[in-house]
């Protein structure tokens, strides 16, 4: 089984583009979650929310991960990392979450399967560390800047450089520079590229 690369030191916490602190991730499940998300041009931020208010001052332990995307604030309920809760912290847990405003979205173990995203976000995410050149990315960004979206293969084709570009460009889907279409098929010459915004 695929487990996205852990962060060094602490194979249990998850860093990516989109988190401003390391994220606990302990589960093989929830790190490909993160991994996903932190790929979705809808998610804007990722981050852990270890405990919150219920009711009238009651701190509990409710260990989130909450996604900032375009359409809201959503709890990560990644259905095979579920913790298993006491019926009472259950309910304690349900109303700190309404109190923070957040939505649930669940991931199933086969929305974490779903194919072509699954492949295509471990393909991307295998360059997450790859160094790029200050001169490739400017490239890279200018080509986008001066001619909007476009197919990855036109823009490959634009790009002048010793070597293959496409590395690069998964480096800089990667930290949040680019977004790259990968979930309505598999990466190819044809997926869409756009700088982010």
């Amino acid at each position: 089984m695929f487990t996205p690369k852990a962060r060094r030191g602490r194979p249990d916490l998850f860093t990516s583009a989109k988190t401003n602190a390391p994220v606990p991730a302990r589960h093989a499940a929830l790190r490909e979650a993160l991994v996903q998300a932190s790929l979705d041009p809808a998610v804007r931020t990722i981050l852990h929310v270890p405990a919150a208010p219920a009711g009238s001052a009651q701190v509990v332990d409710i260990d989130v991960v909450v996604l900032s995307r375009l359409d809201g604030r959503f709890y990560l309920d990644v259905v095979p990392a579920r913790r298993i809760r006491l019926l009472d912290e259950e309910g304690l847990v349900q109303i700190a979450l309404r109190e923070l405003g957040l939505q649930q979205l669940v991931v199933t173990a086969e929305d974490l399967r779903s194919e072509p995203r699954r492949s295509n976000v471990r393909l991307a995410w295998s360059y997450k560390d790859r160094p790029v050149s200050l001169p490739l990315r400017l490239r890279i960004l200018k080509a986008l800047a001066d001619e909007g979206p476009m197919e990855l293969g036109r823009l490959l084709e634009m790009i002048n450089s010793d070597a293959d570009p496409s590395p690069a460009v998964m480096s800089l889907a990667c930290s949040n520079l680019l977004e790259l279409d990968l979930t309505h098929e598999p990466l190819s010459p044809s997926t869409m590229v756009r700088s982010r915004t």
